[in-house]
């Protein structure tokens, strides 16, 4: 398709195909830069059982897909800090229930004029 399309233009640019030759080429090859991942490997004997694991991007050093912090987090120390988490939320979702103005007073106040009638609704003149 962009092929074609780079094709069309470079008619109407006047130009004799170079550039729509050109630009299909690179458009294919990803602008020399390849593919993201590296070369798909189709394997041809079974996978280890943790091969899920880890991130092979093609590196020497491939890496775990799991963080290494991990097994240094115990699972009361991660309860605590959900809980503490939650906890601050709820209690500014309930700060914001308590200071709802909007729910106090679910009307607009009325505005008089003179002085919010004082004088008509038998105030000192």
């Amino acid at each position: 398709m962009a092929g074609r399309l780079s094709g069309v233009a470079s008619r109407i640019m006047g130009g004799n195909g170079v550039a729509a030759r050109s630009a299909a080429s690179a458009l294919r090859s990803r602008s020399g830069m390849g593919f993201p991942l590296g070369k798909h490997i189709v394997p041809d004997k079974p996978l280890p059982a943790d091969h899920d694991l880890t991130w092979d991007n093609g590196t020497p050093f491939p890496e775990p897909c799991i963080d290494r912090i991990a097994p240094t987090v115990g699972k009361y120390e991660a309860l605590a800090w959900l809980c503490g988490g939650l906890s601050f939320f709820a209690s500014l979702g309930l700060l914001a229930v308590w200071n709802d103005k909007a729910s106090k007073i679910p009307y607009a106040p009325k505005v008089y004029p003179y002085d919010n009638l004082r004088v008509e609704l038998g105030g000192e003149p």
